[in-house]
Formats: C-alpha cells, sequence, structure tokens
C-alpha cells in the first residue's frame, strides 16, 4: 500500500506519498536526512488510486520504492532524477503549467 496525504494551498495541490512500511522511519546518508513522518501519514491506497492524486498535483513528494516505481511507469518522474538516501528511493515533482 501506499501511503498518501494531500495538501491544498490556494490553486497548488501537493501530494505527498509514500510506500506505508516506511511511516515512522528516519534514513541519512551522509549530509541528506529523510524522516518519514506526518507529513506522509495519510490514506492507504493502492497504486491505481495514487496516481489518480498524483494525477492532479501541482507538486509531490515521493518516497520509497513502490511509490517512486509507480510514478515512472506513469511517466511523472524520470528514473534519472530519483536521488536514494540510505538506498531509500526519494524524487520530487513539480509541474509547471
Amino acid at each position: 500500500m501506499i501511503s498518501v496525504k494531500v495538501y491544498y494551498e490556494g490553486s497548488n495541490t501537493l501530494v505527498a506519498a509514500c510506500d506505508s512500511e516506511l511511516l515512522g522511519k528516519k534514513f541519512s546518508d551522509n549530509e541528506l536526512c529523510l524522516e518519514i513522518g506526518s507529513f506522509y501519514d495519510g490514506k492507504k491506497v493502492n497504486e491505481s488510486m495514487f496516481l489518480e492524486h498524483l494525477a492532479s498535483a501541482t507538486s509531490a513528494n515521493l518516497v520509497g520504492k513502490s511509490t517512486v516505481n509507480a510514478a515512472i511507469k506513469a511517466g511523472f518522474i524520470d528514473k534519472e532524477s530519483v536521488i536514494r538516501i540510505h538506498g531509500i528511493p526519494y524524487a520530487m515533482m513539480v509541474r509547471i503549467i
């Protein structure tokens, strides 16, 4: 499952999503640190529902193998723009409209 939390600010929609099993964990790699806390803790959804939310997002923060791979397969993220923090995939998306 993927945990999805959606934030609305005016005409902007931010989707924060992660592999649900990563919630509450913290990873660090040299100078990078990733804490997967309440920012990502939302509805637990399947890949299809996650992609529906992502389709309406103006920006997104994505963490975890399943979450990031789904976004890559659907064309929202380029695999070359994914970084790894302690082996955990992390990507951001911004839609220019």
